[in-house]
């Protein structure tokens, strides 16, 4: 993801109590302007860079096996895991969640120039800062040599800290309402990774990239023939509680973790009653988890203590810490969602989805984040239209009988597209709008400049409500916009992510806020993986300039923000740069 510049600060407002206006007030302050970027410190401050792996001295780290390509479980056809039951069900097993972590977290390469090397993960972040951590709670799985617990990912080592052992019939309780096999994932975000590079915007990038971990999460189960679903019915502490992101000792003197959201994770099968094991059939799975258990299992014995990151850390942006406060979801939700007795067959697309030919995990272990495009690379209708059918969620269907990634996703979307589109053979290049809830068209052209003409695109499939709004040349338009940067108008289109804003905040909470990154950074991570597939290559954008941005379709106040940019296009690879093998560090012993 692109670079931005520092600028000075804005003047002071007063701060209200609501935690709506807190968070609208976070979202305004830290808004680039051509005149005026958001803060930050000016300079990179490279002797106190963040290590970018979190260790916890004193846990037990066990290995997980480090996989060749063709070891079981083998990843299936890319296409097939975006169709329910097309991918077989693997058991639980320390070869399943080896795969498992490696295709959400773990590394994918080594760069290196010069003297100097760095890693590359399967799940992008902002300035490849990473402060996403990955933790799983397991119960007891027969054949499975690790103990009921919770464990935090070591992406370095590919392995497993044991942070707390839990009673094995404690787990047993907690996951009692869920299929058998199901087992949780936690994500937490260290806002001082992002912070010490972008300031004060960092709390917005940091929840981007959780919503890439939640895709990347989703797309690995996927290849298992899993299921996940986001537990957002949980609270906030709750989440803390039992990631153990609260524990004051555990983190004295070191950067903190900010406790972001839980999953259920179970095999696919189960749903489908083919191994339903004591508790029989589940219809429905709670989004939430019992308090009084989760207390229960906090009160036990914890391991380790986290490792600081950074020597110094220069300036504290108090804006985070306000804007993560106000955000906090306070209160749980009893919510429930059915899962259907089976999944229908996909429906017919007007154009077809045709295979790519390639695995699963080829796509994904490719995956990289373009630095430049060679401004000639087009893509033809047929991939364009593709990609946008890809990033659909189908709100119209049940939440379980919505495409993978989409059903792991609790809620109606929230994100649409507005598209520059430059080099797209069989589209005139112009200004699209692709509005991924046809139930919102009339709210979202009420939210724009009413001289828009909303055409449906020409050659558009059925069923993809993808207007063309403007015809022209928009590639200084998108340069502009996205901060000066090449990148936007070299590419074969790019486009921003609107999030429905403000009145979603006031109907939802302020907690709704962080969801809206999520939301787009799980939609970025769908076209990473569609531009690979293509022979093409992406890259998120965070810099961009919010309110001109607004001002190109004339949004009205704040109905809708752009959270998130991005673009695809023929990638320019850096000739000085080597690629490494992304655990040859790591010596097993056989």
């Amino acid at each position: 993801m692109s670079d931005e510049q520092p600028t000075s600060a804005p003047a002071a407002e007063p701060v209200s109590a609501d935690p709506v206006d807190r968070v609208i007030r976070y979202h305004i302050q830290t808004k680039h302007h051509f005149n005026r970027y958001a803060r930050s410190l000016g300079f990179l401050d490279w002797v106190n860079q963040p290590d970018p792996f979190r260790r916890y001295e004193g846990a037990q780290l066990f290995s997980l096996p480090l996989l060749k390509a063709d070891e079981a479980p083998v990843s299936p056809a890319y296409d097939a895991i975006y169709e329910h039951g097309r991918v077989s069900c693997q058991p639980v097993s320390l070869s399943a969640l080896s795969r498992f972590f490696e295709f959400a977290l773990a590394l994918s390469a080594w760069k290196k120039a010069g003297d100097s090397e760095w890693p590359l993960r399967m799940n992008p972040s902002s300035g490849n800062l990473h402060p996403t951590e990955g933790y799983v709670v397991l119960p007891e799985v027969v054949g499975l040599d690790l103990k009921p617990g919770l464990y935090h990912y070591a992406p370095k080592e590919h392995g497993l800290e044991l942070r707390s052992e839990f009673p094995s019939e404690q787990v047993t309780r907690l996951l009692s309402r869920f299929p058998v096999g199901a087992f949780l994932f936690g994500l937490t975000s260290i806002h001082w990774r992002e912070a010490w590079k972008y300031g004060e915007r960092a709390f917005r990038y940091c929840n981007h990239d959780v919503g890439h971990a939640i895709g990347t999460a989703r797309i690995a189960a996927a290849t298992l023939g899993w299921n996940v679903v986001l537990l957002d019915g949980v609270d906030q502490n709750t989440v803390a509680l039992l990631l153990g992101t609260n524990r004051a000792d555990d983190f004295a003197d070191v950067e903190a973790e900010h406790p972001d959201c839980l999953a259920v994770i179970w095999p696919f099968g189960e749903v489908r009653g083919e191994a339903l094991g004591v508790r029989g059939h589940i219809k429905e799975v709670p989004l939430f988890l019992d308090a009084k258990v989760v207390n229960e299992l906090a009160g036990g014995k914890w391991h380790g203590k986290a490792n600081r990151l950074s020597r110094e850390h220069g300036v504290h942006w108090d804006i985070i810490d306000e804007a993560a406060d106000a955000s906090w979801k306070l209160e749980a939700q009893q919510l429930i969602i059915s899962l259907p007795e089976s999944y229908p067959q996909p429906p017919p697309h007007s154009l077809l989805l045709t295979p790519h030919g390639f695995s699963a995990g080829q796509i994904i272990r490719q995956r990289r984040s373009a630095v430049a495009f060679d401004a000639k690379t087009g893509v033809s209708s047929a991939t364009f239209f593709r990609m946008m059918q890809r990033v659909l969620p189908c709100a119209d269907r049940p939440h379980q009988e919505r495409p993978m990634p989409w059903d792991v996703w609790p809620y109606e979307p929230a994100i649409h597209l507005v598209i520059f589109v430059h080099r797209v053979d069989g589209l005139t290049s112009g200004l699209y709008f692709l509005v991924r809830d046809p139930k919102k068209l009339a709210f979202v052209q009420q939210s724009m400049n009413p001289e828009l003409t909303w055409t449906i695109a020409p050659g558009c499939p059925d069923g993809l409500p993808l207007y063309r709004l403007l015809e022209g040349d928009a590639r200084k338009l998108a340069v502009q916009v996205s901060c000066h940067q090449d990148i936007a108008g070299d590419s074969a289109f790019s486009f921003g992510m609107l999030a429905e804003f403000e009145g979603v905040l006031r109907e939802r909470g302020a907690w709704w806020y962080p969801r809206m990154f999520w939301e787009s950074g799980l939609l970025g991570q769908v076209l990473y993986l569609e531009a690979e597939a293509a022979g093409v290559r992406a890259t998120g954008i965070g810099c961009f300039f919010d309110d001109p941005v607004h001002e190109v379709v004339g949004i009205k106040k704040l109905t809708l923000q752009s959270l998130y940019h991005f673009t695809i296009g023929g990638p320019v690879e850096d000739s000085r740069l080597q690629t490494l093998p992304p655990y040859g560090h790591v010596k097993r012993i056989s």
